[in-house]
């Protein structure tokens, strides 16, 4: 698949892997929709001099419906369709058993979940009547087991599971669904880590890997390769033997 001359749209364009997407896709001859809460961030992106792409701004929290219908209903009337979706936008909140709060759940899964449900709502409209179409989903390698009390593994596994779901029924309509699963990307969010982050990468290295991945039209682009394989071997292991190296690693 080329880029060039295609409408692409990018969730959560702000900062960490999609403002570095957005960055990398700018120095394309396309045409860019960037989304982000925080529009005022992405005027960086929309003045470098260096940008080939035509690109539009705007503001959209994706867990509001509304915002979501408005910035979608904005995309279209610029450029008319939008031929690749990279649903990006994410948060992570830390919770423990002595700080619970259901608020939390309710702003990372729908953030990280109901945000790309939303635009997804809105997508197949077009997708379907056109019989064909580019739908990408950053999901993490965190999806496998739970870490701890946390909303941030849940709602990856709930995005994984059902894009899984859609690629086998958007098939036979020629609309291709990817799954993005990165480990550890130096970002915002991972910057508030408190523990080892093994095999950290730069937010523009995750871009070159996503960015590859979708002009190859890969179902799945999960990096890096050590990470990889070392959330595969805790994926398989017993319950009882997984607790027990969970506990450790929380020593």
């Amino acid at each position: 698949m080329t880029l060039e001359n295609k409408t692409i749209l990018i969730t959560g364009a702000s900062a960490g892997i999609g403002k570095a997407i957005a960055g990398k896709l700018s120095l394309i001859n396309c045409r860019l929709i960037l989304a982000a809460r925080r529009i005022s961030l992405l005027d960086e992106i929309k003045s470098n001099p260096a940008a080939k792409a035509e690109i539009e701004t705007v503001q959209c929290d994706v867990s509001k419906k509304e915002d979501v219908a408005a910035a979608y209903k904005f995309a279209v009337e610029k450029f008319g369709n939008i031929d690749i979706a990279i649903l990006n936008a994410g948060v992570g909140m830390h919770v423990t058993p002595t700080a619970f709060n259901s608020e939390y759940a309710e702003k990372v899964m729908g953030t990280n979940f109901m945000g790309v449900v939303y635009w997804i709502e809105h997508l197949l409209k077009d997708y379907l009547k056109n019989n064909r179409g580019t739908i990408v989903g950053i999901s993490s390698l965190a999806d496998n087991r739970a870490y701890g009390t946390s909303f941030y593994n849940p709602s990856k596994a709930a995005l994984t599971i059902f894009l899984e779901g859609l690629r086998l029924d958007l098939k036979k309509h020629n609309i291709n669904v990817i799954t993005v699963r990165p480990g550890f990307v130096e970002t915002d969010m991972t910057s508030r880590n408190n523990f080892k982050m093994p095999f950290l990468i730069s937010p523009s290295k995750a871009a070159e890997i996503i960015v590859e991945g979708i002009i190859k039209e890969k179902k799945m682009i999960q990096f890096p390769i050590p990470t990889v394989l070392l959330t595969r071997i805790i994926g398989f292991l017993p319950l009882s033997l997984y607790e027990l190296f969970a506990a450790k690693g929380k020593k």
